[in-house]
C-alpha cells in the first residue's frame, strides 16, 4: 500500500531561504500544471532559486499556463492579491493589465528579452484604480531540453520617481506663471498710476504704494495662519485696484485654513491679473464684485463678477492659468472651478468644501 506524503514528510529540493521559498517548497504544486515540485525540471528549480536569490522585485511564468512564482521583493506589488497569487496562471493574477503586458509576454516565448522604462499601468490590484509606473525586463526561460517554457520579470516600480518629477514640473511652471504675472501686475500698476497722476510726485507716490501692497499680498503665499475670507480678498486684490471702490464684496465671515487661503489667493490674482490686462480693470470704470456663501455642511460657492469693462471675447489658447483656475486653486477646496467669457464681463465660480 503507498500513502502519499505531506510536502514536509517529502524530501524537497532545497530552493532558497526567506517566505517565498518557504511558501513555494510548502506549496501544493500537484493541483498545477506544474505537478509536484520533487518532478520539476532542474531548469526550473534553477530558474526558481535564481528568482528567489534576487533583491529587485522578480516572478516566474512557467508552463502552459503561464503559473506564476515570485520572491519576497515582488510580493508587495500584488497588493491584496497576494493572498491567492502563487500557483494561479498569470492571466487571471493580472487581469487588469494583461492585455498591456501580453506583448511582452509573448516576445519573451519567442525567445527574444525585452526591456521597457517607465511604462504606464493602471492597476486595480488593491479594489481601485491605480496609475503606476514600472521599468523591467522580461526574458525567456528554457527547460532541460532547450524549450523555451517560461519568462522571468525583474520589475522596479518607479510611481514615485516619475509623479516625483511632475510634480517637480508642475511647480517650476506654476513658479514661471507666478513670475510672468508679478511681472505684468508691476506693469500694469505702473502704467495705470502714471495715466491717472496728475503730476510725477503723485505718481511716484502711488506707484510705490501698489507696490508695497502687491508685495503685501505675495505674502499670504506663504502664510502658515488661519485668515478670514476678507482679508484673503483684499490682500491678493489691493495691488490691483486703484480705488476701493472697484470692488464690492458680499457674503458671511468665513475663516480659512492656510491652505485654502492660499488656493483662493491664487484664484484671485489670477482673475485681477486678466482683469487688469484685459478686462475690467483695463478701464477706468470697469468693477469686479465678489460673493460668498457658505452652508452649514461646508458647502461652499464664491462669484467673480466683472462688469463696465471692455467687451469680452474668449481667449484662443489655454495656458497654465486656466489649469490653475480649473484645477490647482479648486483642488485645495476638493471643488471645481468654471470660468465664462461673456460679453459684458468674465464672470467665475468657485464650488468646493470647507
Amino acid at each position: 500500500m503507498s500513502h502519499d506524503l505531506r510536502p514536509s514528510e517529502r524530501c524537497l529540493p532545497v530552493i532558497g531561504s526567506g517566505l517565498m521559498a518557504r511558501h513555494i517548497s510548502a506549496f501544493d504544486w500537484c493541483k498545477t500544471p506544474l505537478g509536484a515540485i520533487e518532478t520539476w525540471p532542474v531548469s526550473l528549480l534553477s530558474a526558481v532559486r535564481i528568482m528567489l536569490g534576487q533583491q529587485h522585485a522578480s516572478c516566474i511564468f512557467w508552463g502552459p499556463d503561464m503559473t506564476l512564482l515570485y520572491n519576497d521583493a515582488y510580493a508587495p506589488i500584488l497588493g491584496a492579491r497576494q493572498s491567492d497569487a502563487l500557483g494561479r496562471p498569470a492571466k487571471e493574477v493580472w487581469p487588469d493589465v494583461w492585455e498591456e503586458i501580453l506583448p511582452f509576454v509573448e516576445k519573451a516565448l519567442d525567445g527574444e528579452g525585452t526591456f521597457f522604462k517607465e511604462l504606464p499601468l493602471t492597476m486595480t490590484r488593491n479594489g481601485y484604480d491605480e496609475q503606476t509606473y514600472w521599468t523591467f525586463s522580461y526574458s525567456p526561460l528554457y527547460d532541460d531540453d532547450g524549450t523555451i517554457c517560461g519568462m522571468i520579470n525583474v520589475a522596479v516600480d518607479e510611481t514615485q520617481n516619475v509623479e516625483g518629477r511632475a510634480l517637480q514640473d508642475a511647480m517650476r511652471t506654476e513658479l514661471s506663471h507666478r513670475m510672468k504675472n508679478m511681472l505684468a501686475v508691476t506693469s500694469s500698476v505702473v502704467s495705470s498710476s502714471l495715466r491717472a497722476s496728475p503730476d510725477l510726485q503723485h505718481a511716484r507716490e502711488t506707484v510705490a504704494a501698489r507696490i508695497r501692497a502687491l508685495g503685501e499680498a505675495q505674502q499670504l503665499l506663504q502664510a502658515d495662519a488661519a485668515i478670514d475670507i476678507t482679508e484673503v480678498i483684499n490682500r491678493s486684490l489691493t495691488a490691483h485696484l486703484d480705488r476701493d471702490e472697484r470692488l464690492s464684496l458680499t457674503g458671511p465671515p468665513i475663516v480659512l485654513a492656510p491652505d485654502q487661503a492660499l488656493g483662493l489667493s491664487l484664484i484671485l490674482f489670477e482673475l485681477a491679473t486678466n482683469a487688469l490686462k484685459y478686462g475690467a480693470l483695463s478701464l477706468q470704470d470697469g468693477r469686479v464684485g465678489i460673493c460668498w456663501t457658505c452652508a452649514d455642511d461646508g458647502e461652499f460657492t464664491l462669484d467673480w463678477q466683472e462688469s463696465d469693462g471692455p467687451t469680452v471675447s474668449p481667449p484662443t489658447s489655454r495656458g497654465f492659468g486656466s489649469q490653475l483656475l480649473h484645477q490647482v486653486g479648486p483642488g485645495y477646496f476638493f471643488g471645481t472651478g468654471n470660468i465664462e467669457y461673456n460679453p459684458e464681463g468674465v464672470s467665475y465660480r468657485l464650488r468646493g468644501k470647507i
